[in-house]
């Protein structure tokens, strides 16, 4: 049975230029050498349309409308909520996620966060018990990598604070019942081609471990 690894960026530079892209790209491409039962979907976050969420695309928390409610809408607000519902129902149906960001002011490009807002959705991502939500991606064993680039260097000691972007994508994940998320940072990505160079040879070196982690 074929598996799917998605694949969601988020970096307005083209891949060559673009070191979290560059690092993802490598990730994938080792992961289905040793995984050729997986197929690649991607999602450019710069590219591809994503919906602004509006208040009458929703019937309650986190569910949108639907049936007769959604014919009650224009024509423009049904295309956005069906790409809302596509682009959701590709979420469910990966194993393994890889996620590729910079670092903007201690977090991420705001386009992902607009993504996880379209796809986290009751009874699909996500489900309710006693008011309370759960994840529901624990049905089977996925994991999902989210790849950083930054141009400084950041001390041990001050990550938590400054890196508000893995923080968040850790918690997000486990908020939807992923079962394993890893990071891959490529810090200090400097000022030159060498400083750059050098960040990503230091972060490619950590694919294969990384790889071997993974739940699937």
């Amino acid at each position: 049975m074929r598996k799917t690894l998605l694949y969601i960026s988020c970096n307005s530079k083209p891949e060559e230029l673009s070191s979290s892209k560059t690092i993802a790209r490598l990730f994938i491409q080792k992961f289905i050498e040793k995984n050729p039962d997986f197929d690649v979907e991607e999602v450019d976050l710069y590219k591809d349309h994503i919906p602004r969420l509006e208040y009458e695309y929703f019937a309650g928390r986190s569910a949108l409308v639907e049936n007769e409610v959604l014919k009650q809408l224009d024509d423009h607000a049904q295309k956005e909520i069906k790409k809302i519902n596509n682009l959701c129902d590709q979420f469910m149906k990966a194993r393994v996620y890889v996620i590729s960001a910079p670092m903007w002011c201690s977090s991420f490009p705001p386009q992902l966060k607009q993504y996880f807002d379209c796809v986290i959705q009751d009874k699909k991502t996500i489900k309710f018990e006693n008011k309370k939500p759960k994840g529901k991606l624990n049905d089977f064993d996925r994991s999902l990598v989210y790849v950083q680039s930054s141009g400084g260097k950041i001390p041990v000691y001050t990550k938590p604070i400054l890196n508000r972007g893995v923080s968040y994508i850790k918690y997000i994940s486990k908020f939807m019942g992923i079962k394993k998320t890893k990071e891959i940072l490529v810090d200090g990505t400097g000022t030159t081609e060498k400083e750059r160079l050098i960040s990503m040879d230091k972060a490619s070196n950590q694919i294969d471990k990384v790889i071997k982690s993974l739940k699937y």
